[in-house]
């Protein structure tokens, strides 16, 4: 009998070993798992910073700076507002004219609806 409880002590601590050892491995796995996602991510943030400075690169290169490109479009609109004010200031006068002579130029007429009423 003592040797069947011996047997099953063995058996038990054998057991406790292994599942110590299974426990062991699976928290090994987490943390690999952890620290390759902890360099992904790494890798990640690398790769992010390098195209972002390729793309300020670029736009500095073809585009100028945003400073240079607010300049440049409040300029153009300077020049378009002045171009429209000349080409009003050309235009007044005769418009002007135009819009007197039609509301000067009364032609009293009938309407083609109306019906004379014959007094006859």
């Amino acid at each position: 009998m003592a040797s069947q409880s011996q047997g099953v002590q063995q058996l038990l601590a054998a057991e406790k070993k292994a599942a110590e050892k299974v426990a062991e491995a699976r928290k090994r796995k987490a943390r690999r798992l952890k620290q390759a996602k902890d360099e992904a991510q790494q890798e990640i943030e690398k790769f992010r910073l390098e195209r972002e400075q390729q793309y300020k690169q670029y736009e500095a290169k073809h585009l100028g700076s945003q400073d240079d490109v607010a300049a440049r479009i409040k300029k153009e609109t300077v020049v378009k507002k002045d171009l429209q004010n000349q080409m009003v200031a050309n235009s007044k006068d005769q418009v002007i004219a135009r819009v007197l002579a039609m509301v000067q130029d009364i032609k009293p007429e009938l309407h083609q609806n109306v019906r004379l009423a014959d007094s006859a």
